[in-house]
């Protein structure tokens, strides 16, 4: 069987790509390596949340099912993917792979798995951008005293020996994980140019509602496209790049006025931008965070 196009990656684009597809009427196949649509947030630090409200994260199709003010929490998110790809019945395969991708002489694409071949004459990479942790040569010539993890291995403060933190990377997930461990040991965020922080709300209403209602939601290429999924298999011969899973890869701060741990992170986040925050100086080891 030759498909009319496959999709290879069954995150947020592979799925509005499907949805698209399946209303076309056409016969086509996603292909996801996890063993679960949505594991790629599954496994992502503990504390995110989407930096957009509910009501701006929706896949065609289908709303997400949390009060439109509210911002979803990472396994909010997969579940939302898994429901989804019920919702709309998509061909969904996981465990699968891809392993090489080909153009043939008469146009036709073919897709190598661990299980075998797919024919399409259309293929939609959709694998993300950020599944390779990038880690600069320097790492190797810190002293083994010196903890170091990437933020896609991070998941939560406790994983870190007591000591003063490093966070090498001004993206979502670095300036989260440094608010999230800034309120309970010093942190210094680092990042080659002076990043640029926006707020989450103001003057009651989400700044993503703010852009929104100004028509430049689409217009800005900075900050408001929401999370970016985890590519789904190994690279393909050909496929796009793959770059440091730092600003993309996944969503911003908790929502300030959420209760405990959000404005905590909230109070975290605003101390950051003057430079170095949380108490004072700890001993023991020190901790390094790469983003």
């Amino acid at each position: 069987m030759v498909y009319h196009s496959l999709i290879l990656g069954a995150g947020q684009a592979g799925l509005a790509a499907a949805y698209y597809l399946r209303q076309a009427g056409v016969s086509f196949l996603v292909l996801e390596a996890s063993e679960a649509v949505g594991n790629s947030w599954v496994h992502r630090y503990d504390s995110l949340r989407l930096f957009s409200p509910a009501s701006y994260d929706a896949l065609p199709g289908l709303a997400f099912p949390l009060p439109p003010e509210s911002y979803p929490a990472k396994d909010e998110v997969a579940a939302y993917l898994r429901q989804y790809v019920a919702h709309h019945q998509l061909p969904v395969r996981c465990n699968e792979a891809v392993r090489e991708l080909t153009l043939g002489a008469d146009g036709v694409f073919t897709v190598q798995t661990a299980h075998g071949e797919l024919r399409a004459h259309r293929v939609v990479v959709a694998t993300g951008s950020s599944f390779s942790p990038l880690i600069p040569p320097v790492a190797a010539q810190l002293a083994e005293s010196v903890f170091q993890v990437h933020s896609r291995h991070y998941h939560n403060p406790a994983q870190l020996p007591p000591g003063p933190v490093l966070v090498v990377g001004a993206g979502n997930s670095g300036a989260q994980i440094a608010a999230e461990l800034a309120c309970s040991r010093p942190v210094v965020l680092s990042e080659k140019a002076k990043p640029r922080f926006w707020p989450i709300t103001l003057l009651g209403k989400s700044t993503v509602w703010w852009t929104d209602q100004l028509g430049l939601l689409h217009a800005s290429t900075d900050s408001w496209a929401g999370p970016a999924p985890v590519p789904s298999g190994p690279r393909v011969p050909g496929g796009a790049g793959r770059a440091r899973p730092a600003a993309g890869e996944s969503g911003g701060l908790a929502e300030p006025g959420h209760e405990g741990t959000g404005r905590q992170l909230w109070a975290a986040w605003r101390g950051l931008r003057a430079g170095v925050v949380g108490p004072g100086a700890a001993g023991g080891r020190r901790g390094h965070v790469r983003a």
